[in-house]
């Protein structure tokens, strides 16, 4: 079984010789243990072409120490040093579990072993007045050997302060005060294996220096895609800022790409709101590809926007399902417990539980099918040889506009029939038909506002705030039929169902209060300055 450790830590480069820091002096720090040395030997496994190296993921079997196994490091905050560290028993073989989560990067490609580091690791503890554990400080001194065509090894040592967990990770900035009062600088390198890769890439032996070689170059981003695009030297396609209306979509769909594929290990490990998160990924993408169909050629993404449709039902189980939950709980919460008749919470949570146990199985299969694999493939063949139109070189302040303006048109058809008809089921389905086109055209102004910038942030502003209004509406829809069946299994068990049919009291209010704030809402959205300055 797997667990995971947050981990926060900080590398710094020393020359050979170097002996450890004596650190007593830091505050907070009440004294410093010797716990000897300690001998690691690790085996990291990659693709063949680094594809878990290329987004600062690290996966090692690791034997010495007292942590050993397997390591899978996924990074939260590389600047602050901060990743997540799931770790499973020592086998031969990387296990399923670990494998798992990196699939969404690796898809069909195998995990090989493609360096060994030895370390042997001086190691102190850094404690307080109490003898409680403040960080780990050690001096690694490592000897890497690359186990991929080419060969190649090099030797370095650098000092490594990993916080205890519950820490004060304000101790870290004050050791790094006092080691650079003694000359040592952060390391470049985001983890040993990063440096391992560079220090042998040329397949010769080399003792490393105390800066631990060169400091890998920074790419370049125009102020245009610095929003949102994340810059991977594996995606050449976006080292430039986006210039046409191609180059603005294409870069919005590769935003939503990069969070399905970062946001794959976290729904699998069960991280709170992932599933709601990769839910919207899917839903933006697939707004694009509908939205400016005149830039990129529909014969060819609708295709793959059916997949995505597939992809957020399969998490939409799961998503909605949690929801759901949420909202009956604090409807039961709220009543009166002279109203509260019945064993209303206990078949609620059964409900809930039964609900979630299905909803959680249905989604981790969906990432584990080959079907998801040929999405996610799909998706990266078009951003590398995009299907684009005549549009597509026009410039964003044209193209764009107009998809959005498109978009706009068909919501304001919608909610007109919405609002024309008469309270009931017929209003309820035209409602839920304009929420989607709310959300379509949000996701549209979205898409382009890094380049049409305040005027399309305000105007997905608008747009959100009518999805909101038509969303819990819905959201009412859904709540009445589910109460409506728990009333149903509370009569059929002898149970009154007095309880249930005053929260779908309370529904049905909700939904009226809701049809009734939709026409002051579209007002403000619908103001013919709020499109005209798109163009402006």
């Amino acid at each position: 079984m797997a667990e995971t450790k947050r981990e926060i830590e900080r590398k710094y480069d020393v020359g050979a010789d170097t002996a450890l820091p004596d650190l007593s002096g830091v505050a907070g720090v009440a004294d410093v243990v010797d716990k000897g040395v300690v001998e690691l030997d690790a085996v990291y496994h990659d693709t063949t072409d680094q594809l878990l190296l290329s987004d600062s993921i690290t996966l090692r079997r690791r034997t010495g120490g007292d942590d050993e196994g397997w390591h899978l490091k996924l990074p939260v905050s590389l600047a602050q040093g901060v990743r997540d560290e799931i770790r499973a028993p020592l086998s031969e073989s990387v296990p399923p579990e670990l494998s798992g989560l990196v699939r969404s990067r690796v898809r069909d490609a195998g995990l090989v072993p493609v360096m060994r580091l030895l370390t042997a690791r001086d190691l102190r503890h850094l404690v307080d007045a109490k003898g409680a554990l403040l960080a780990e400080l050690s001096i690694d001194r490592v000897r890497a050997e690359r186990l991929t065509e080419g060969g190649g090894t090099a030797e370095w040592a650098e000092i490594e302060v990993e916080l205890a967990d519950d820490a004060d990770p304000a101790l870290l900035d004050r050791i790094e005060k006092k080691l650079r009062k003694l000359g040592v600088e952060r390391s470049a390198s985001a983890s040993k294996l990063a440096k391992a890769q560079a220090a042998t890439a040329l397949g010769e032996t080399r003792q490393r220096s105390a800066q631990g070689g060169p400091k890998p170059a920074k790419a370049k981003r125009g102020k245009a895609d610095e929003q949102y695009v994340v810059i991977h030297l594996k995606d050449p396609a976006v080292q430039r800022a986006p210039v046409t209306a191609a180059d603005h979509v294409l870069a919005y769909v590769r935003t939503q790409r990069d969070a399905l594929v970062a946001l794959d290990p976290d729904v699998r490990r069960d991280v709170p709101d992932s599933v709601h998160q990769m839910r919207v990924a899917t839903r933006r993408m697939r707004s694009a590809f509908r939205s400016y169909g005149k830039i990129l050629d529909r014969t060819v993404t609708d295709p793959i926007g059916d997949e995505l449709k597939w992809l957020a039902g399969e998490l939409g189980v799961d998503r909605d399902q949690e929801v759901l939950a949420e909202r009956l709980t604090h409807r039961i919460d709220a009543v009166p417990g002279t109203l509260l008749l019945g064993p209303v919470r206990a078949r609620l949570q059964i409900w809930g539980v039964a609900g979630a146990d299905d909803a959680r199985s249905r989604t981790v299969a969906a990432l584990e099918g080959e079907r998801y694999v040929r999405l996610l493939n799909s998706v990266d063949a078009v951003l590398a040889d995009p299907p684009l139109r005549k549009a597509a070189a026009a410039s964003p302040d044209k193209a764009l506009p107009k998809a959005v303006r498109k978009d706009y048109a068909r919501l304001e058809a919608r909610i007109e029939h919405a609002l024309a008809l008469e309270p009931g089921e017929e209003r309820d389905v035209a409602m839920h038909g304009a929420r989607k086109a709310a959300k379509r055209a949000r996701y549209a102004g979205e898409a382009a506002r890094p380049a049409l910038g305040k005027p399309a942030k305000r105007f997905a502003k608008r747009m959100k705030a009518v999805q909101k209004v038509l969303g819990d509406h819905q959201d009412s829809v859904v709540a009445r039929e589910t109460l409506r069946h728990l009333a149903i299994q509370a009569h059929a068990a002898d149970e009154t169902a007095f309880t249930w049919g005053l929260l779908y009291g309370q529904e049905e209010a909700t939904a009226a209060e809701r049809e009734n704030e939709l026409p002051g809402v579209w007002h403000r959205a619908s103001r013919p300055k709020l499109r005209a300055a798109l163009s402006s």
